[in-house]
This record gives C-alpha cells, sequence and structure tokens, in this order.
C-alpha cells in the first residue's frame, strides 16, 4: 500500500513537473529581455538556441507529414521569443560592456565575430547583410507564400471532404469511428495551415528585427565608446564592430535554420517516407542521369575548363546512372510474373 501511494506520489510530482517546464520557460524568456545575464549564461542560451533549431530542422526533414509535427508553430513560436530575448541580452552587454573588449559579451559572439571578420570588418558585415538576404527575400519570403496558399486551400477544400466523408459513411465503406477520425484529421490540418500561415510571419519579422539590431549595435556602440569611455575611433569600431557582427550571426543562424525548418514543413506533400527517402527515390532515374553524364563528359574536353571536375563529375553521374539502371531492371524482373506469365 505506501509503495501504491509512493508510486502515485511520484508520478504526480513528475506531472506537476512537466507541466510547469513551459510556463516558467515562457517567463524565463521575458525575464530574459529585462533582467541582466551572467556572460557564462549568455553563452550557455547561444549554444541552447543553435541546439534547437538544428533539433528542429532534423524534425521537420523526417517528418512524413506535415500533421506528424502540429506542434511546430508553436515550437517556432517558443524559439523566436528565445532569440528575441537574447538579441535584447546580449545588446544591452555590447553597448555596458563592450568598450573593455571583444570578449566583454563571451566567447561565443567572440569567436562567431573574428571567424567570419577573419581581419576585415567589410566582409563580416557583407556575409551578415548576404545571410539576411537569403533569410529574408529567399526563404521566408516564399515559405510565407506556400503556407498562405496551403491555409487557403486547405480551407476551401473542407467542405469536399466532408461531403466525401459524409457519402463514405452513409455507403457503409467508413464506420462512425473512422469517419469521427476522418473529420478530426481534416479540422487538424485546416488549424495547422492556418498556425504555420500566422507563424511564418514570426519569421519575417525576425530576420527585419535583426538588421534593426545590428544597426543599433554598431551606431550605438560607436556613441557610447566615444563619448562616454573616450575611446580611439579605431579600437571603438574594432570592438563594437566585431561584437556586433558576432551578435548578429550568432541570433542569424538559428533564425535561418528555422526559416528552412518552416520551409520544409510546409512545402512537404503527405506521404509514407520521410523527405530524404521520397528524394531519394524520385532522383534516382537512370535516364536522367546518363544525359547529365554526357553533357559533363562533353565539357570536360573543352580546352580552358576544369576538365579534371568535370570528368570526375560525369564519372560520378554515370555510376549513378549505371546503379540506378540496374535497381530498375531488378525491380522489374521482380515485379514480371514466373514463367512468362503461365
Amino acid at each position: 500500500m505506501e509503495l501504491t501511494l509512493q508510486r502515485l506520489g511520484l508520478d504526480n510530482l513528475r506531472q506537476i513537473a512537466s507541466g510547469a517546464i513551459m510556463p516558467l520557460g515562457i517567463l524565463a524568456l521575458v525575464a530574459m529581455m529585462v533582467l541582466p545575464l551572467p556572460v557564462f549564461l549568455l553563452d550557455t542560451f547561444f549554444v541552447s538556441n543553435i541546439l534547437v533549431s538544428l533539433l528542429i530542422l532534423m524534425v521537420a526533414m523526417h517528418t512524413q507529414r506535415p500533421l506528424d509535427f502540429s506542434s511546430f508553430p508553436s515550437l517556432l513560436l517558443i524559439a523566436t521569443v528565445l532569440r528575441l530575448g537574447l538579441n535584447v541580452a546580449s545588446t544591452r552587454i555590447v553597448l555596458s560592456e563592450g568598450h573593455n573588449g571583444a570578449d566583454a559579451a563571451g566567447k561565443v559572439i567572440e569567436a562567431f565575430g573574428e571567424f567570419v571578420i577573419s581581419g576585415n570588418y567589410a566582409v563580416g558585415i557583407f556575409v551578415f547583410i548576404i545571410l539576411i538576404i537569403i533569410n529574408l527575400v529567399v526563404v521566408t519570403k516564399g515559405a510565407g507564400r506556400v503556407s498562405e496558399v496551403s491555409a487557403r486551400f486547405t480551407l476551401d477544400a473542407m467542405p469536399g471532404k466532408q461531403m466525401a466523408i459524409d457519402a463514405d459513411l452513409n455507403a457503409g465503406i467508413l464506420t462512425n469511428e473512422e469517419a469521427k477520425a476522418r473529420r478530426e484529421e481534416i479540422a487538424e490540418e485546416a488549424d495547422f495551415y492556418g498556425a504555420m500561415d500566422g507563424a511564418s510571419k514570426f519569421v519575417k519579422g525576425d530576420a527585419i528585427a535583426s538588421i534593426l539590431i545590428l544597426v543599433i549595435n554598431i551606431v550605438g556602440g560607436l556613441i557610447i565608446g566615444l563619448a562616454q569611455h573616450d575611446l580611439p575611433i579605431e579600437v571603438a569600431a574594432q570592438n563594437y564592430v566585431l561584437l556586433s557582427i558576432g551578435d548578429g550571426l550568432v541570433a542569424q543562424i538559428p533564425s535561418l535554420l528555422l526559416a528552412i525548418s518552416t520551409a520544409i514543413i510546409v512545402t512537404r506533400v503527405s506521404a509514407t517516407h520521410d523527405m530524404a527517402e521520397n528524394i531519394g527515390k524520385q532522383v534516382s532515374l537512370s535516364r536522367a542521369w546518363i544525359p547529365v553524364a554526357a553533357v559533363l563528359l562533353l565539357i570536360g574536353f573543352i580546352p580552358g575548363m576544369p576538365n579534371f571536375m568535370f570528368l570526375v563529375a560525369a564519372l560520378v553521374a554515370g555510376g549513378a546512372g549505371y546503379w540506378a539502371y540496374t535497381r530498375e531492371q531488378g525491380e522489374a524482373e521482380s515485379a514480371a510474373p514466373p514463367d512468362g506469365g503461365r
């Protein structure tokens, strides 16, 4: 009896703990925007942000249907709030402690800034701008358009799907439980694409906020360094530009990963395999690879071209075509009836 009570108590504690994690996490994200963070915690949260973004991307790639990852819009919102909270916390540290050197805002920001800048601050700024353009103009805009169209088409198709379910139910093809499950799935699909239509706006707004935060960090840092700390303009530019670019890149890379995850989810078609299996199966056509190998082989013999690279590419394409041809022949032989169909 006592053992049973102890187990019930542990189960209740687990339920209470699991139910309290998410609200406490949201409150911590909001507090992060107001309260100053130690540098160690800032580095930890930056690494955790990259971890969460990579995890969401991998789950999105291995999801068979969009509804299998129905919590994605909520995760996208939480990840966006986390990133914005980190931006606010890092901006506070950059502006208040940037005069102390490049490591004032933590090792993660310093490492990203030095790795991308590599001694040339203009290169770092242009790389950051290119990442913003890729994220905002290409990935986010396309994913937002697909989300909008998918939500509209899903809502327009709901009455037809409902009538088809009713017809199958009346004809005895479906049971009451199966018809109920189908209706719930249709409602979940409409809710999911409607939520994705709104969630895609979070990604777009986050990309725009990254640009503004970079400008604020650079301009505000130079003003504070020159006016309040009497730093030479070279030292102020070196410290604040490096920290600003590092801060922007640490936030922009997870943002780009989440934008790619959003695009993968909204462009998925319901299937019985994940994205890698579908793509591998659909592009492994011998009649597609063999012409590609022939064209690359011809380019490889043109004078002035990087012949070795094109010949290697032709060899790879030819090998892929031969492998696809042997696989197709094996599938045809296994599908053929034995003894000529007799």
